[in-house]
């Protein structure tokens, strides 16, 4: 199990830019099973998820060659269907959340399709209902398979649109139904869809490859299926999470940093949600410029009551920043509330900043209250375990502001979705050392 060993108490400085959005990459990789052309797409990150999901496409029959760093070509002209209804594949999904997208593609270019139940992040439950009622509502026909640990079969002689309105606005989800609509007979109409920009990419192209989609951007889709889609070349988008834990990071370290190439205008609100926490920062064309800050102050409501930081769906605050804005408030000056409503064992991981001196009251599963500590106490190093990928970031920037050495094992869930993390904040003058 690798470790990342970190001596705190560091002040980073320089520039850094951000990985492709590995939540659009997955949605993205997933696509190309789509057409029997090529499409390349730029921008993929080096990081575990992506990589497995590569080497999953390739056991799909796929043909990937990576062009450059980052550009990569599909063509998945034949599809290996011995395969993808193998145990082996029930197994290669097994660990891997995004593999959950394969049903729609898979649905709709073989007509049958097996995968596992969710995996990936150990963060309470993962529901996929919103995936299969909306898949059989497009005329799929669904089992559990119960000898086989419970395994998802799914098979369809043809797919058909139909009007459906979501019971919950499920990113992955939507992105599911929208991959099997496409090439549907006749028209579908998705109401209460997720409406992320990561949503809005793998839309667009789509749109590129053929696809007729309306209402992009909102949460009412209108899709007119087509016989075939092409070839097309996607560029991923930044990484809002990165730019986010970035964020954090500079103010938790009293850091001056330049994020660059951000695409601001897809960050939503996850730049108010910092300013709450009353860290400054500027916007210079599509740069973020965070200047060194000593103190920042929480807002209030304006009745006076404690600030209250909740996820939501889309233009709200995504869940997966609430880990880095929870550990950001612990230096901050007054108290804020976090709220995660989507997972019930996310904030489980407070348990290690409260080892660490941090002033936190976990009052449920869903609700933490931070008490900041103004900068008057030093969070203490100490030893910990990496239970996901967004808790490990945020202890990775608990442990950059202790004073002293601090250890995270289990940094294998941090690569699952941060490209190098340790190699690029040590050029920015971290002490970051990883031990096999």
């Amino acid at each position: 199990m690798a470790s990342f060993i970190i001596e705190g108490g560091r002040s980073l400085s320089g520039t850094i830019v951000p990985q492709g959005a590995k939540n659009e990459v997955l949605q993205i990789l997933c696509a190309v099973l789509l057409t029997e052309e090529e499409v390349i797409v730029e921008n993929v990150p080096d990081i575990l998820d992506v990589n497995n999901l590569i080497d999953l496409l390739r056991l799909l029959g796929v043909k990937v060659s990576m062009l450059s760093p980052g550009i990569w070509s599909f063509r998945a002209d034949e599809i290996d269907s011995e395969f993808a209804l193998s145990p082996r594949m029930v197994e290669k999904c097994a660990g891997l959340r995004g593999s959950v997208m394969l049903l729609g593609p898979l649905l709709s270019r073989i007509g049958r399709t097996v995968v596992s139940k969710p995996g990936g992040d150990k963060i309470g439950r993962r529901r996929v209902d919103t995936h299969i009622n909306g898949l059989k509502a497009l005329g799929a026909r669904f089992d559990i398979n119960q000898a086989n640990n419970g395994f998802l079969e799914l098979s369809a002689d043809h797919l058909k649109g139909c009007y459906m309105l979501l019971d919950e606005a499920s990113v992955t989800g939507t992105a599911n139904i929208i991959m099997a609509a496409v090439k549907a007979e006749g028209k579908t109409t998705i109401y209460n869809a997720a409406c992320e920009p990561y949503v809005q990419q793998l839309c667009r192209m789509l749109v590129q490859m053929g696809a007729r989609i309306q209402g992009i951007g909102s949460n009412l889709l209108v899709i007119e299926g087509v016989e075939k889609l092409h070839g097309a070349r996607h560029r991923i988008l930044p990484d809002m999470i990165e730019v986010g834990s970035f964020i954090g990071m500079a103010a938790m370290t009293a850091s001056e940093l330049t994020i660059k190439d951000v695409s601001y205008e897809n960050l939503g609100i996850i730049p108010d949600a910092f300013r709450r926490l009353g860290i400054q920062f500027q916007q210079q064309g599509d740069d973020i410029y965070i200047p060194a800050q000593d103190h920042y102050q929480i807002d209030s409501f304006i009745d006076g009551s404690i600030m209250t930081l909740a996820d939501a769906p889309w233009p709200g605050l995504t869940p997966d920043l609430l880990s880095v804005l929870l550990v950001t408030a612990t230096q901050a000056k007054g108290s804020v509330l976090i709220h995660q409503k989507m997972f019930e064992s996310r904030l489980f991981f407070v348990d290690n900043l409260i080892d660490m001196g941090a002033q936190l009251i976990l009052c449920d599963p869903h609700r933490v209250v931070v008490i900041g500590h103004d900068r008057q106490f030093q969070l203490k190093p100490r030893r910990m375990t990496s239970p996901d990928i967004r808790a490990g970031i945020a202890m990775l920037i608990a442990a950059m502001s202790a004073n002293g050495v601090s250890r995270i094992d289990n940094i294998g869930q941090i690569d699952r979705g941060y490209q190098d993390i340790d190699k690029r904040l040590n050029m920015l003058g971290a002490s970051i050392l990883r031990q096999d």
